[in-house]
């Protein structure tokens, strides 16, 4: 099977290709970052016996943020209650 590289010839295309896959692999990597920032943030409720709102686990969940959710992180340890963590 022939690689990227391989199918496209000029170093334009080959460039081009090449800069695409990595702004998709960045892209997909702080996906996932947010993705296990925001589960820290619900295990951290949780593991504290703290409800959470379907409300507050949908924004909570829908935030790509890392900073923000880096925030709520540290808000979940001593949260008397999901909304603090907005607040």
């Amino acid at each position: 099977m022939a690689s990227t590289a391989d199918k496209y010839r000029s170093e334009f295309a080959r460039r081009y290709v090449s800069e695409g896959e990595a702004r998709g692999e960045a892209r997909g990597e702080a996906r996932g970052e947010a993705r296990g920032e925001a589960r820290a943030v619900l295990e951290i409720l949780d593991a504290r016996g703290i409800d959470v709102t379907d409300a507050a686990r949908a924004r909570i969940t829908a935030c790509t943020c890392t900073s923000t959710l880096t925030t709520w992180i540290r808000r979940a340890a001593t949260a008397d209650s999901a909304h603090e963590l907005f607040a």
